[in-house]
């Protein structure tokens, strides 16, 4: 019989072996997200969920295209984001004043009473991911990240 986790455990190693840092990023990347999950489940979010509540309520009512271009994902997701806040009495949608096809999102006076309380999950979420790094050490890293994010953005290599 075949143990599922030793074949797991060796695929595992040979990305690790074949692109150890995007195979590390992965594994950060999946343990953050995870972690960030659970936090928000706590406040009754889902994962992105709260940055467009953090967006609307540092800068106010927000026309759903521009929450699609700042989350960086899918028209469909952002909308189904959005429809389940509404639904959880967070959010209202109407359609803006000027432009009849653009729908405006903004934050309920409900939704203000969460704010705090998602500052501090981001907070323990941040605590959680750096632990006791020094200054230095967490600049080394946000350094290393940004130069890893510029490589990327750069798109698939043509040559």
């Amino acid at each position: 019989m075949t143990d599922h986790r030793d074949e797991a455990s060796r695929g595992d190693f040979a990305l690790a072996e074949l692109a150890p840092v995007g195979h590390a990023i992965f594994r950060v990347a999946r343990l953050h997200k995870t972690l960030a999950g659970r936090l928000l489940r706590e406040l009754g979010l889902y994962p992105g969920q709260e940055l467009v509540m953090m967006r609307l309520w540092t800068e106010g009512p927000q026309r759903q295209v521009d929450l699609v271009r700042m989350l960086e994902s899918e028209a469909p997701t952002v909308t189904r984001t959005i429809g389940r806040l509404e639904k959880a009495g967070l959010v209202f949608t109407t359609r803006s004043p000027t432009d009849r096809r653009s729908v405006v999102v903004t934050a309920t006076e409900a939704s203000l009473a969460l704010r705090e309380r998602v500052e501090q999950a981001w907070a323990m979420l941040e605590a959680r991911t750096v632990g006791t790094w020094d200054e230095r050490r967490r600049q080394d890293v946000l350094d290393a990240l940004h130069a890893l994010e510029a490589n990327l953005a750069e798109g698939p290599d043509e040559g």
